[in-house]
């Protein structure tokens, strides 16, 4: 599975600005919650990058690396208020708009949408961890990677 959009990786862009969003999910119970984090580019709306993890300090870093690993450095990013963006951004490169962030947020509605488990009242859930990072990463893969492929 790819956690970087391919044809971001190792291209360096003039003034790329990336807007952060999570959403929420759970695994079993709802108790057991699994956020995905997710940027996409602010001018095309092409997501660049996602991975799952809780929603602390440590998942966001991860994603950073990710970025970082396949040679993406932002100049800008665009987030909202949350914590982790506060602490691992640096003031000069972050912007709180949550306006600017409806791009995503619409994103968000395609995958509840498509993708059953992820309706917030439904009777179709993930039991496994493994198996809700796959079904949701395969589906980012084919709709948003995926050479205008849509399922």
């Amino acid at each position: 599975m790819i956690w970087v959009n391919p044809s971001y990786a190792f291209e360096r862009r003039t003034e790329l600005i990336l807007k952060a969003e999570e959403m929420w999910s759970f695994v079993g119970k709802k108790k057991n919650q699994v956020w995905l984090w997710w940027v996409e580019e602010a001018l095309s709306g092409e997501v660049i990058a996602f991975t799952f993890g809780r929603r602390t300090h440590a998942t966001f870093r991860h994603l950073k690396k990710l970025l970082t690993n396949a040679g993406i450095a932002p100049d800008e990013w665009l987030t909202d208020q949350w914590g982790a963006y506060q602490d691992g951004l640096t003031h000069e490169k972050r912007t709180e708009d949550k306006v600017e962030l409806q791009s995503l947020e619409r994103k968000h509605l395609t995958l509840r949408t498509r993708i059953k488990r992820l309706t917030r009242k439904t009777i179709c859930f993930s039991k496994s961890f493994a198996i809700h990072c796959t079904i949701i990463g395969l589906f980012i893969n084919a709709y948003f990677f995926g050479n205008n492929q849509r399922l």
